[in-house]
């Protein structure tokens, strides 16, 4: 018979206090709560930090005593409530450097996102936050680096695709452990398929509620809090800083711009996607540690941003979801005419200038490009023929020849493409001309295998094996649960390929699969 669904106390984090906290809330009709009394922990998700540039980073949390509350409000009543935050330079917090005040509101499901200025470059911080007395775990985050910085070094993670019902966060746990500067997260953040009543390899008694695919504001609310009440993914975000975008089932399978999946639902309409978009971009920003250029204004948020990591790094998050045009091929794997039709955009114009102007306009080393789909060609049938997903830019290949001759012509630096999507680990060559093998190439892209998504996998899966023998510049794939572990200096950027044997069962270990190194002006892969 299932468990119930997650104890209240059960997932409460222990050990020291995270926080730091205001919301970019606004102004509020709720009246405020004076005397606020909680019977169950209010910091029961945790507290976040993000977004880290040389004098600061946003700091979040969400007051939330009963997390999987059906209405959506996280247990708390209709009142905005006061929040204090602190910043210090030591984990007891005899060096305090940063402290106020800031009102987490029902509007925003009593989230709270303070973004804190005046930090030193370069820094480990610890904050925390306090309701009344009730402090919450301390969480630890760090810094950037200062633009002219010379940094010897850089240890970063890469995170995607999390389906809560089909495996354990195991990965996170070890995450947690590492030695970390930030970790980036691409997207699948939460799943919005239906869950089954036994909530799938967790086995434990979900409400119908909480199975339904969400619509509006209320279940998506309620989905976020199902894949982030969980105290690994907790323990994550507590030790290191996110940088987060979404990908599709942030809100719907396959989705882009107005458009959503052609499943028959009521949203196939424009105008009602349109809505459901929005409460799904809200819950989002209420959830994660997103700057305010993030919280959306109705079903439009720009994720798109730049962050700098001294005269090492430079990174260039991208959405590949709200701006580009719709599948080719009725979204059908296969090698139609459409997918190669001038003009076809996965990243919009105005987006698209800002890339490219940030990329030639970049003296970085490395030029990180974090993102959602497979850039490189990517064919899926061995021997003869060929059949291409056309939810990734192969089914855009106008766009991507764009981006890759502005990379050719503006000379830009050591381009490293970073992305999610696939449910495997995938290392590869970006060529030119992806059909001439002799063919220039131009930069490497490192593709991290999901958290849990499609349970435990395998190490060398038949798909695989048909992207190795039908792609010459594809070295290395793993169908294993994991994220990648990357590593940059002057000199090499390295990516450590982590794999967990299973994620349908907690507490499995995690061993480096295998790694590879591109060096400092020779692009292409090499083991490490």
């Amino acid at each position: 018979m299932p468990q119930p669904l997650i104890g209240r106390r059960q997932l409460l984090v222990t050990g020291g206090a995270l926080g730091i906290g205001a919301a970019a809330a606004g102004l509020s009709a709720a009246p405020a709560w004076s005397a606020p009394s909680f019977q169950d922990h209010p910091f029961a998700l945790g507290v976040a930090s993000g977004d880290p540039w040389p004098d600061g980073v946003v700091l979040w949390t969400r007051l939330a005593p009963e997390p999987l509350a059906l209405d959506g409000s996280g247990g708390m009543p209709a009142r905005k409530v006061e929040v204090g935050w602190e910043v210090a330079a030591d984990e007891r917090f005899r060096k305090v450097v940063r402290r106020g005040h800031a009102f987490a509101v029902p509007e925003l499901a009593h989230s709270v996102h303070v973004e804190v200025h005046g930090l030193q470059p370069d820094r480990e911080y610890f904050y925390r936050f306090r309701v009344r007395g009730t402090l919450s775990p301390v969480g630890r985050t760090r810094t950037a680096p200062a633009p002219w910085a010379r940094t010897r070094r850089l240890n970063f993670a890469v995170a995607s695709c999390q389906a809560w019902f089909e495996g354990f966060y195991t990965a996170y746990r070890h995450m947690a452990d590492e030695d970390l500067a930030v970790v980036l997260h691409l997207g699948d953040y939460i799943y919005e398929n239906q869950i089954s009543p036994t909530g799938g390899v967790r086995g434990v008694a979900v409400p119908p509620e909480i199975q339904a695919k969400p619509f509006d504001l209320t279940q998506y609310r309620l989905r976020h809090a199902l894949h982030r009440y969980d105290p690994d993914i907790i323990a994550a975000h507590q030790a290191h800083p996110f940088v987060m975008v979404w990908d599709d089932h942030e809100i719907d399978d396959n989705w882009v711009g107005d458009i959503s999946k052609a499943d028959g639902e009521p949203d196939t309409d424009p105008a009602v996607f349109r809505l459901r978009k929005a409460a799904a971009a809200q819950a989002y920003y209420e959830n994660l540690p997103l700057r305010l250029p993030a919280k959306p204004q109705g079903p439009q948020t720009r994720l798109y941003r730049r962050l700098t990591y001294g005269r090492l790094a430079d990174f260039h998050v991208l959405d590949t979801r709200q701006y580009r045009a719709d599948q080719a091929c009725g979204d059908r794997t296969s090698d139609c005419a459409d997918r190669l039709l001038p003009g076809r955009t996965v990243l919009g114009p105005e987006q698209e200038k800002w890339l490219y102007d940030g990329l030639g306009g970049s003296r970085a080393t490395w030029n990180v490009i974090p993102q959602q789909i497979p850039v490189t060609q990517v064919d899926t049938v061995p021997g003869d023929g060929r059949a291409f997903v056309m939810d990734f830019w192969d089914g855009y290949k106008p766009a991507r020849d764009r981006l890759f001759t502005e990379i050719a012509d503006r000379g830009v630096r050591n381009p490293v493409v970073l992305t999610g999507d696939m449910h495997r680990h995938m290392a590869a060559d970006l060529k030119l001309d992806f059909d001439d093998p002799a063919s220039r190439t131009i930069g490497v892209e490192f593709v991290a295998t999901s958290i849990s998504t499609k349970m435990d996998g395998e190490d060398l899966d038949q798909g695989g094996r048909n992207l190795l023998d039908a792609n010459e510049h594809i070295k290395f794939t793993s169908y294993q649960r994991g994220y990648l572990r990357c590593t940059l200096d002057a000199d090499t950027f390295r990516t450590d390929f982590r794999v967990l044997p299973y994620v349908t069962r907690p507490g499995a270990p995690i061993t480096t699969r295998t790694s590879y190194v591109t060096e400092n002006a020779n692009p292409g892969l090499q083991p490490a």
